[in-house]
């Protein structure tokens, strides 16, 4: 393959990575969580660290750090109407910057992206900003993305948070 042909590929390739990243904010910004559960790959991880250069591990206390199960256990929550922590209704928005590709091996189907966001939520009349950073590591290739974790680093981890209801 000559390096124009690499390079339309490889472009091709982020521009597919770029596009599963916006289409995964959709979901949770739609409140579509079982089309959101179904982009999670079945060894699939959603962890929020305490700090940005927090090791990886369950033993170190986390913001939030749960596989598929826990995350289906909260979805089900979500739309539990004796869940009163969610009434009035919680609603969330991401606004997103453009990610980045931090690393991509194509022939190991393994990618890495980087995405500053504001998260909006929503509760009443109360309304909450949190500024994060989102890591998706996403296995497969397009049209076969899965997200292995999503590590979401919100840029003041260590302060005092009211209860935030939804996932970022």
């Amino acid at each position: 393959m000559n390096t124009v042909s690499m390079d339309r590929e490889t472009a091709s390739v982020q521009a597919e990575l770029t596009a599963f990243v916006y289409h995964e904010a959709l979901l949770l910004d739609t409140r579509r969580y079982d089309e959101w559960l179904a982009l999670y790959a079945e060894s699939g991880l959603y962890w929020m660290p305490l700090s940005q250069d927090q090791a990886p591990g369950d033993e170190t206390p986390s913001l939030l750090h749960e596989d598929l199960l826990l995350l289906r256990l909260r979805i089900q929550r979500y739309g539990n109407p004796r869940a009163h922590s969610l009434h009035p209704a919680v609603r969330g928005l991401r606004i997103l910057q453009a990610p980045q590709v931090l690393a991509s091996d194509a022939s190991a189907e393994l990618h890495q992206m980087r995405t500053p966001f504001l998260y909006v939520e929503t509760q009443g009349d109360t309304q909450k900003m949190l500024a994060a950073t989102a890591y998706h590591t996403i296995e497969g290739r397009p049209g076969a993305f899965r997200l292995r974790t999503k590590k979401v680093v919100l840029l003041n981890a260590d302060a005092c948070f009211p209860a935030i209801q939804l996932l970022l």
